[in-house]
């Protein structure tokens, strides 16, 4: 790691369906050896099935399904004195996103079902179910259990 400068973040360009820069972000996500367009297949399919579904614009139930899953708090690893205490932090907001993001790719892709499951984990975590939101809860629980150790935080 450089102790010069930051990296500099990319310009990420707008999805070209809803110009939506988290979309673009999403599917950059979901994207295996550069195929951009597989990505855009995906995530516009999954799009259509929940608005067939729910009657209502997929960005918005885009946008519910991650603002349910990003984590406002997390612990990190200090080492005090030989031992290693968790640590409850928050998070900040280009990484609540960014873990957002990849908890619904990851438990989208762990889902048993052949296909839809893009669309069937974001209606789930939409609606406060499912896998991602439960890694959420899951690492909210343990920041909790944790905040004793918050005094060692830097």
């Amino acid at each position: 790691m450089s102790r010069r400068h930051a990296a500099e973040k990319r310009e990420i360009i707008p999805d070209p369906k809803f110009g939506n820069v988290v979309v673009s972000k999403f599917m950059n996500a979901i994207m295996y050896h550069g195929k951009k367009s597989v990505a855009e297949q995906i995530v516009y399919g999954a799009f259509d099935v929940i608005e067939a579904k729910t009657k209502q614009s997929p960005l918005t139930v885009f946008q519910q399904a991650l603002d349910n899953v990003m984590p406002s708090i997390e612990v990190r690893s200090r080492r005090v004195g030989g031992a290693t205490y968790q640590v409850p932090v928050e998070v900040r907001s280009a990484r609540r996103q960014a873990l957002g993001i990849r908890w619904i790719i990851t438990a989208a892709r762990g889902r048993n079902e052949k296909t839809k499951r893009l669309s069937a984990e974001l209606l789930d975590a939409s609606n406060n179910r499912g896998n991602a939101v439960k890694k959420r809860e899951d690492t909210h629980k343990m920041a909790e259990a944790n905040r004793a150790f918050s005094h060692y935080r830097w």
